[in-house]
């Protein structure tokens, strides 16, 4: 496991560890008194231990103001150092604001990097689109550069999560699947509640914030920069990959799409995960529904999830992306499970 690229640095730091955690035991045996205290110091020495730093990635302009550092990997690995999803930024005459900040601490400083390289102005604003950590890890960076009073904005669920277990948990994930290239990042959750139909103006800029329930997880925010036409979906679409949705809803993605469509028109739709297109809805809804309609049609048929999955595979719909969508192979018999799942308590 390679967490710093110079081996004696890691040996030295791996002896300190051992000696603290060895200290942290000594006192434990002399004392169940001291055991907290050990505890204590053990977890801060963790925190010590950082990742390499993420190599840059230079931000491709989308429109006028909006700004992204693509992720090129479908799923974090330690070679990627977990950069599996877009950070986008609005240049504003106000100030830089975030929508999303990425996997890590590693992963947002490489961020702040790419901001200065287009504008000297601060980050005065950071978007957190939903609870998945490869969507908000990152805050640690934005906090240690920019201070921990700055707005960090979700919706309340959101909010909750992080704080909450999920916090902990996907920083714990984060560093597993990345055999410890993001360590060193701290969970740093939203500060800043936001709410759907909210319009927030940043200079010359206004957001205007959408969520219309439950779609790819119960908290999706989607983020429309007014001016340029362009909305930062998180989540609830993807280009070229399933999007996970073990915590949302297939009728209430297709709910998501039609209200969001109606509510800010034509729009390049970016997001979390992929290029951004304008008929990015349509084509991810499109696929969606090559799963959705055939488990939905097995239930009011009496048919098993396993001649679901048939039907589902059979599809146009979904048999058009099979050899081209990242994890198809890995991930379409849960999703149509989960689809059989949710169809049956729809139908009856």
């Amino acid at each position: 496991m390679t967490i710093f690229s110079n081996s004696r640095t890691l040996q030295a730091h791996d002896r300190a560890r051992r000696g603290f955690l060895g200290t942290g035991l000594a006192l434990g045996t002399a004392g169940l008194i001291m055991w907290p205290e050990a505890r204590l110091l053990a977890q801060q020495v963790g925190d010590f231990i950082e990742g390499a730093p993420m190599p840059d990635i230079a931000p491709i302009q989308l429109s006028k103001h909006v700004w992204t550092i693509f992720a090129a990997d479908g799923f974090p690995t330690q070679e990627n150092h977990g950069m599996m999803s877009n950070v986008t930024f609005v240049v504003t005459s106000a100030g830089v604001v975030v929508l999303d900040s990425g996997s890590s601490v590693q992963i947002g400083r490489m961020a702040i990097r790419m901001i200065k390289k287009v504008t000297p102005l601060p980050v005065i604003a950071v978007f957190n689109t939903h609870v998945h950590g490869d969507h908000w890890l990152g805050n640690h960076a934005f906090a240690e550069a920019y201070g921990e009073q700055l707005p960090i904005h979700a919706l309340a669920g959101t909010m909750k999560e992080i704080q909450g277990y999920e916090g902990s948990l996907w920083r714990s994930l984060m560093e597993r699947w990345t055999n410890q290239a993001t360590a060193g990042t701290k969970v740093v959750p939203p500060n800043t509640e936001v709410k759907h139909g909210q319009t927030m103006q940043f200079g010359d800029i206004t957001l205007k914030l959408h969520f219309y329930g439950k779609a790819h997880t119960s908290a999706d925010l989607c983020v429309q920069v007014v001016q340029d036409k362009v909305t930062a979906v998180g989540d609830i679409a993807m280009a070229n990959r399933i999007a996970n949705i073990d915590d949302g809803s297939y009728p209430g993605t297709f709910k998501y799409f039609k209200e969001l469509a109606v509510a800010a028109g034509d729009q390049l739709w970016l997001p979390g995960h992929g290029e951004a297109r304008h008929d990015l809805l349509e084509t991810y809804g499109k696929f969606l529904a090559g799963i959705w309609e055939p488990c939905l049609q097995a239930i009011k048929d009496g048919k098993s999830e396993a001649q679901a999955k048939v039907m589902v595979l059979a599809d146009p719909r979904v048999a058009s992306r099979a050899t081209t969508m990242q994890g198809f192979d890995s991930n379409i018999g849960k999703y149509t499970s989960l689809a059989y799942l949710e169809a049956e308590k729809e139908a009856f």
